[in-house]
């Protein structure tokens, strides 16, 4: 298949599962995950209709980017990335200057360093918090219990603005098995909406999962295998966050 054809696939299940349970398809982003893909595998996306990205690293982003320049040059149908995986504080800077968002923040210290690179730099980045509700230690977040106390903390930042939760279940082959983690997830930003207004956005989902996150409420899947198959195995030099 095309990557054409994939893209139609997934965007008629992403409005089946709308249509289930009474959500527009318009109230779900798709996000294309090119982490490991070239800057060509980026274009060509981007020309099938895709608008947002989704990266791991900092430097790896960083190269890309270098190549996809007139791709984000046209405010009215401009391509957007956000920093998908964990971020080192000491790249926190370089992330701010080169993503539009950053959807794994798990720490006020992170959070701080974003918000002091987006003051210097007259930017407010939107940040997503990532809620660890999976005992793996592969799994990266805050944990449940601190997130009241790190919304607090990040509240009255100028150089970010959290604008909802992100969590990554284990993987398993049933989608289902994932439902309980993105109820959790949706309830506890449910819950938060009284201290933090703008937690509106709900990172959940990927191409195992994400009709059952869309069911459960999920506003941004994260699709990469779907539209573009295995992941090409990384360099030494693109292993560095």
């Amino acid at each position: 298949m095309t990557l054409a054809e994939k893209l139609a696939r997934i965007r008629e299940e992403i409005t089946a599962a709308c249509r289930r349970t009474g959500r527009s398809e318009a109230d779900v982003a798709l996000m294309a995950v090119t982490k490991t893909h070239p800057a060509e595998t980026v274009r060509e996306a981007y020309e099938a209709g895709l608008r947002l990205f989704g990266e791991n690293r900092v430097q790896e982003w960083q190269e890309k980017r270098g190549e996809l320049q007139d791709l984000f040059v046209d405010a009215q149908d401009a391509a957007r990335c956000h920093l998908i995986g964990p971020l080192q504080s000491n790249k926190a800077t370089k992330a701010t200057e080169i993503f539009d968002a950053v959807d794994t923040v798990a720490s006020l210290k992170i959070a701080g360093r974003i918000d002091a690179a987006a003051r210097a730099m007259g930017r407010r980045v939107p940040i997503l918090i990532e809620v660890k509700l999976s005992h793996e230690e592969s799994k990266h977040g805050v944990a449940p219990e601190a997130l009241a106390i790190l919304l607090a903390g990040i509240a009255p930042m100028e150089g970010v603005t959290a604008v909802g939760l992100m969590t990554v279940p284990p993987w398993e082959k049933s989608a289902e098995a994932a439902r309980p983690y993105f109820r959790e997830l949706r309830r506890l930003r449910d819950r938060s909406m009284a201290a933090c207004p703008t937690l509106t956005e709900l990172s959940m989902g990927m191409t195992n999962d994400f009709a059952v996150a869309i069911e459960e409420g999920s506003t941004c899947v994260r699709i990469g295998a779907a539209l573009f198959g295995r992941r090409k195995a990384l360099t030494a030099a693109s292993t560095v966050a």
